[in-house]
């Protein structure tokens, strides 16, 4: 079970992953995006702004207690995030499809169920 603390941050982490990777639905499809691509779209500031959430998902894990290595995953998804990002028009459409705040959640939560179990 989660202490308190850590259920709040998991919320925390959680709500912004889902406004940055899936806020809004394309009309008329099943495609989701979120702030990350709209802000995307700002040459620069975007792939900053979109660095810069991902620091602190990744800033709220450790504190969450994961191991090194998800840790490094994380930074990893942040990374080709960023470097998507700087491709002019195609880095914007690829961003839609590469959703690194919602795999640094999935990774947060394999590493939360992780140390459940090892409680148990």
């Amino acid at each position: 079970m989660l202490s308190d603390d850590h259920s709040n941050r998991l919320a925390r982490v959680e709500t912004l992953a889902a406004l940055m990777d899936d806020a809004f639905r394309i009309p008329g499809t099943s495609i989701r995006l979120g702030w990350d691509s709209i802000i995307g779209l700002i040459p620069g500031i975007g792939d900053v702004v979109s660095l810069g959430s991902n620091a602190y998902l990744i800033w709220e894990s450790r504190r969450l207690g994961i191991r090194k290595r998800a840790y490094v995953k994380m930074l990893g998804n942040a990374a080709v995030d960023f470097c998507i990002g700087l491709v002019p028009v195609a880095g914007d459409v690829l961003d839609v499809f590469w959703r690194s705040h919602r795999r640094n959640i999935k990774v947060i939560r394999g590493e939360l169920a992780r140390l459940r179990s090892e409680h148990d």
